[in-house]
């Protein structure tokens, strides 16, 4: 199965990953209108993490793991491996306890604290190529078959 990998070596820390995952998971699929007009904006499915002031940066993503610790945790069942190894969160079932966010070792697991959901990557389903691999400038997001 395809993940998305990060080399920490090329993040350069510009955030146009968590831009483009809320641009993709946004109603009007356009970044102005989705940060500035939509009122249930998305949240980032990735997350960049810096430390020492930003000089060492990586983008965090769900490692879409072949033995889920977020999917044991869950308690509503919400968590869930697809056919084709995606691990996808239904929104419907989820009820906002957080034990998928704290079993994640990767830290890939967010929280919605709006909406009490947990939010994680999908792996941008309708594309080819997820939207944070295909955004990242330095190519420091790389979606290849697992390691």
């Amino acid at each position: 199965m395809k993940r998305i990998y990060s080399i920490e070596e090329a993040c350069i820390g510009c955030h146009l990953c968590e831009v483009a995952c809320i641009t993709e998971h946004s109603l009007s699929k356009d970044p102005v209108k989705a940060f500035m007009y939509e009122a249930e904006r998305p949240i980032a499915r990735c997350k960049v993490e810096e430390r020492d002031g930003g000089v060492i940066s990586i983008s965090t993503n769900c490692r879409h793991c072949d033995q889920p610790d977020c999917l044991q945790a869950c308690i509503s069942g919400a968590i869930q491996k697809q056919a084709d190894g995606r691990v996808l969160v239904d929104i419907n079932k989820c009820v906002g306890c957080w034990s998928c966010v704290m079993a994640c070792p990767f830290g890939a697991v967010q929280r919605n604290l709006k909406k009490k959901k947990a939010n994680k990557c999908d792996l941008c389903p309708d594309r080819e190529i997820p939207a944070c691999v295909a955004a990242c400038p330095n190519r420091a997001l790389v979606y290849r078959e697992g390691e």
